[in-house]
């Protein structure tokens, strides 16, 4: 049933009455002056949490000029998980299940056939067991495990899915590595941000690490890939389609700023968006694509990921090199903001950071998106709806159990 014309108005007219008393013009001139003034570095209570890693900048270029750019990398590789989303069943199993694949630009077709697959369950029943060892199919070139989880926050559904999935792609990232020569680009950040909010029953993550194996698994992984690249003097790189973070914008609140952006994706778009004026009002300028300069981050998750102490795993490299670099890149043909991360293993090499500049941006212009080895890895990853639904049919008669529905599963079955 649709909404009857009168009540569509009533609902309109309700929302008309919110007052927004500063407008999109004082917003903007908020955004150039905390750009201008505040982020040079950016203090918190213990010393700097942001700030350039060499000049403060703003670039822009011609989108169809940097799309034809030459790549700096010969090869590029991408890597992504698909997962089938959290499922309950009648049984009392909690249960996600993650395929990981890695994509190779130009195409490698052995790689893109191999999958590692994790299958992340919880239940409150101690008398579950299952086989936890590897298995291998499809000619060795896939495999799989089966993970138990443990009470770690107050969601199970986003632990076994959150497990499934880092485990899955960090594990398929150290199996294939040295498959990867020039570059390597994770679909999200270069490190699990997600297991911070899991700390919320502990002191750190550290002792989250120390409670829980399979954290530490997933923790370790993630720093052992960026070891393993490190000495092979290949980038590891993470891009970030939808940031959601709002640690800058709570550290400039922190610091008396005033922050009308709902997330820092927010303040760096109306930074990075271009508009020229033709005598009456402004016009977004569309055929250009904007970027900051890199940063150092210590903010929000990125502290803990740098901090050996709160991380909990042992590590071969300095400190410094797992802290995150980043930069942002603004597409005004879509309207969205993108994040690019790198480690300083990395990113302290002016060279390494050129090449994935360059590369990233020509690639962002060129596919109105994420870089094509993402892309490609998206596709290799992903678990289609029919899929979905086929592997849950085939656990229900494994399990000798139904999956466990409620009202809006029904009502919403493609949710």
């Amino acid at each position: 049933m649709t909404l009857d014309p009168v009540h569509f108005d009533g609902i309109a007219d309700l929302a008309s009455r919110i007052r927004h008393e500063v407008d999109a013009e004082e917003h903007r001139d908020v955004a150039e002056e905390t750009w201008a003034n505040y982020l040079d570095p950016l203090y918190g209570d213990d010393g700097p949490v942001l700030e350039p890693l060499d000049e403060q900048r703003r670039s822009a270029a011609d989108v169809e000029e940097l799309a034809l750019q030459p790549s700096p990398f010969d090869t590029a590789h991408g890597l992504d998980s698909g997962t089938i989303n959290p499922k309950t069943f009648k049984n009392g199993l909690v249960l996600d299940l993650a395929q990981a694949a890695m994509s190779a630009t130009p195409s490698d077709l052995d790689l893109h056939r191999s999958r590692t697959v994790i299958t992340s369950v919880h239940s409150n029943d101690a008398t579950v067991r299952t086989d936890t060892d590897w298995r291998k199919w499809d000619e060795g070139y896939s495999r799989g495990r089966i993970v138990h989880t443990t009470p770690l926050a107050r969601d199970q559904e986003r632990v076994v899915h959150g497990l499934a999935l880092y485990l899955a792609e960090s594990h398929h990232a150290l199996e294939h590595a040295d498959a990867v020569d020039d570059l390597l680009l994770l679909d999200g950040p270069v490190y699990p941000k997600q297991l911070v909010n899991w700390a919320d029953r502990h002191a750190s993550l550290a002792d989250l690490v120390t409670e829980n194996e399979l954290v530490g698994e997933v923790l370790e992984n993630y720093v052992r890939l960026v070891e393993r690249l490190a000495e092979k003097d290949v980038p590891l790189a993470g891009f970030v389609k939808s940031p959601a973070s709002q640690a800058l914008v709570r550290a400039l609140r922190d610091r008396g700023r005033p922050t009308p952006w709902a997330s820092d994706a927010a303040f760096f778009g109306q930074v990075l968006e271009r508009r020229e004026f033709d005598g009456q009002e402004y016009h977004r300028i569309t055929d250009e694509l904007a970027w900051t300069g890199w940063f150092t981050s210590t903010l929000g998750a990125d502290g803990v990921f740098a901090d050996a102490s709160e991380l909990g795993v042992e590590r071969e490299l300095p400190a410094e090199c797992y802290e995150v670099a980043f930069f942002v890149v603004y597409d005004p043909r879509t309207d969205l903001v993108h994040k690019v991360e790198l480690p300083r293993a990395f990113a302290d090499s002016e060279d390494c950071r050129d090449a994935v500049e360059r590369y990233v941006t020509s690639q962002v212009a060129a596919e109105a998106g994420p870089p094509k080895p993402v892309g490609k890895a998206d596709e290799l990853a992903r678990i289609g709806a029919t899929e979905k639904e086929e592997l849950v049919r085939k656990l229900e008669r494994s399990f000798d159990s139904r999956r466990d529905e409620n009202y809006d599963d029904q009502r919403w079955p493609d949710a």
